[in-house]
């Protein structure tokens, strides 16, 4: 992913006001994010524990989705595995992520899940450059880079139906 700065990021939400971009929080260090290894720009907002952001390129534009995460509290023995990169991990380790859909849609309710790591890092666990907790990846037999396009592919069949 490349570089993109902060306007670019309040710019690009698709499912939310500008009002409301205008005041989400923003990652600590943007500057210094590993954006080589980035396939999205994903974190939780620390101030509402429910809320999550995703930017990523989609169909050559910036565009960026707020998310909400389920209320459901998960014990340490259950293990879920993320939809889009294929980690697993313990507890809470993944959630269901909901986004409003952009337009009409959304402004009439509707939305569209996903079960993707809660931190987020995706990216960095396809790469092996972040592991999960007491989680795994499935030993697979498709390369790191196969892998990569897989999780960009279901990343983008997402964004896909958030702007449907």
């Amino acid at each position: 992913m490349k570089a993109v700065t902060e306007q670019q990021i309040r710019a690009s939400f698709v499912n939310c006001s500008k009002g409301e971009a205008k005041r989400l929080t923003l990652p600590r260090g943007l500057a210094e994010q590993p954006w080589d290894d980035l396939d999205f720009l994903g974190w939780r907002d620390p101030g509402a524990p429910d809320r999550g952001y995703l930017v990523t390129e989609h169909g050559g534009d910036v565009v960026g989705v707020a998310l909400r995460l389920a209320a459901q509290q998960r014990g340490q023995l259950h293990r879920g595995m993320c939809s889009l990169c294929l980690t697993t991990h313990p507890g809470n380790g993944v959630s269901l992520l909901t986004a409003r859909r952009a337009g009409q849609a959304g402004r009439d309710g509707n939305s569209v899940g996903v079960y993707v790591c809660s931190d987020l890092d995706c990216s960095l666990y396809v790469r092996g450059r972040k592991i999960p907790d007491l989680g795994g990846r499935l030993e697979e037999s498709l390369t790191v880079e196969e892998q990569i396009d897989r999780t960009r592919s279901k990343l983008s069949a997402f964004l896909d139906k958030v702007l449907a």
